[in-house]
């Protein structure tokens, strides 16, 4: 596995980084300290520091020492951390009561620190690299934030990569696909109004659990009967709320959810599918609905390009039989997607070992593998010097 030796000789600083960070967690826009770590850092390395892009983002710019033809290139890296108690015992283990690294942020960051230094100390390349340090991924759009506050007005790219862990995945391999990789993340929420009647004495009222319930059933048509078989749609109601007494059929239920698809055509349509079976059942039954749709991420695609390039970089940096380059895509998603509708770029996942029982994304068992470490580093190292060969 050609990881770069002198990345690998600064591997027990990196791991010291990614632990400090770790126990010290910030969730969206509030990670201050973690954004006084990483410009310090940079600036350490001699390496040019913009600070407050979605409040708390960071850009650090490294010039190459070869010709510059008005080349750029953005790698990005998120670091924030999630709203969870963490549960393991060892000594880098959260401080902060109710916060947790539990997607790999904290590995994320190190990486792209990594990368940072020996850029800086070689700079063996011919253009520009800026270093991302995006926050808010988990939910708040940070990405979408820095775009909207000038990002690639400031700092223009010809394209932009990310790189997030995945458990299961073993150590010392990637993977990626020329398409969509993750998908886009819907809200909804759906207020049936009916009229409150005694339980004994149904036919007084009109119930809206019963047009709830029908609702439930009738969206798992959207996937089934409205959508193309050859596209993916999840529609999944995961919140019911209604009534308070066994006796009482209420005047409302509450049904909130989430909607994931894989391109942006098919998630347009989700909306309109959605609200017109809801107001038909809610009709039909006598009841009325007030539905609320909120647009989240869109699905995170890579463009062929890209994506073929970033194959070959991580091929070179584990091996060819190490990346799986036809991964199929995940239901989760992804901020970053909003970088990558500006911009052509890629976004690839490095494993992090087994990822049976504790080990997975989100849990309060999880820890970054700090083996990964010199592996994403020298593969962001290798992405810039070939990109931006001299």
């Amino acid at each position: 596995m050609p990881i770069i030796n002198r990345i690998a000789e600064f591997q027990n600083d990196m791991t010291a980084w990614r632990r400090d960070i770790h126990a010290h967690p910030e969730t969206a826009f509030e990670e201050q300290r973690t954004s006084d770590i990483v410009a310090r850092t940079l600036q350490e390395m001699g390496i040019e520091v913009h600070r407050g892009l979605a409040g708390t983002g960071v850009v650090g710019t490294v010039h190459g020492n070869h010709q510059d033809q008005g080349r750029a290139i953005g790698l990005r890296a998120d670091m924030d951390a999630l709203n969870l108690q963490e549960k393991n015992t060892f000594d880098h283990r959260s401080v902060h009561a109710g916060k947790m690294h539990a997607c790999g942020h904290d590995g994320h960051t190190t990486m792209l620190l990594g990368a940072a230094r020996y850029l800086a100390e070689t700079r063996n390349f011919a253009g520009t690299v800026h270093l991302i340090f995006q926050p808010a991924e988990e939910g708040a759009a940070g990405g979408r934030a820095m775009i909207e506050d000038g990002l690639f007005e400031q700092f223009p790219v010809e394209a932009v990569f990310g790189m997030h862990n995945l458990p299961g995945l073993p150590v010392g391999s990637f993977a990626i696909n020329s398409g969509a990789m993750l998908a886009a993340m819907d809200n909804f929420e759906i207020t049936v109004k009916g009229r409150g009647a005694h339980a004994g004495m149904p036919h007084l009222g009109i119930d809206p659990v019963v047009v709830a319930a029908q609702i439930i059933t009738a969206l798992q048509t959207i996937a089934s009967r409205t959508t193309d078989p050859l596209e993916s749609v999840v529609v999944s109601v995961t919140w019911v709320e209604a009534g308070a007494a066994y006796n009482v059929i209420p005047d409302e239920a509450v049904l909130r959810g989430t909607v994931r698809t894989l391109s942006q055509p098919v998630q347009e349509e989700m909306e309109p599918h959605m609200r017109r079976l809801a107001e038909g059942i809610a009709s039909a039954a006598g009841a009325t609905i007030d539905m609320r749709y909120d647009q989240g991420y869109p699905p995170t695609i890579n463009s062929p390009a890209e994506s073929e390039l970033s194959a070959r970089i991580a091929a070179a940096v584990v091996g060819e039989d190490n990346v799986d380059r036809d991964f199929v895509p995940l239901m989760g998603s992804e901020d970053f997607s909003f970088m990558l509708q500006e911009k052509p770029g890629a976004y690839l996942f490095v494993g992090n070992g087994p990822g049976e029982g504790s080990c997975m994304l989100h849990n309060p068992h999880y820890d970054f593998n700090d083996e990964v470490l010199n592996i994403g580093a020298s593969y962001w190292v290798q992405l810039v010097e070939n990109i931006l060969a001299a």
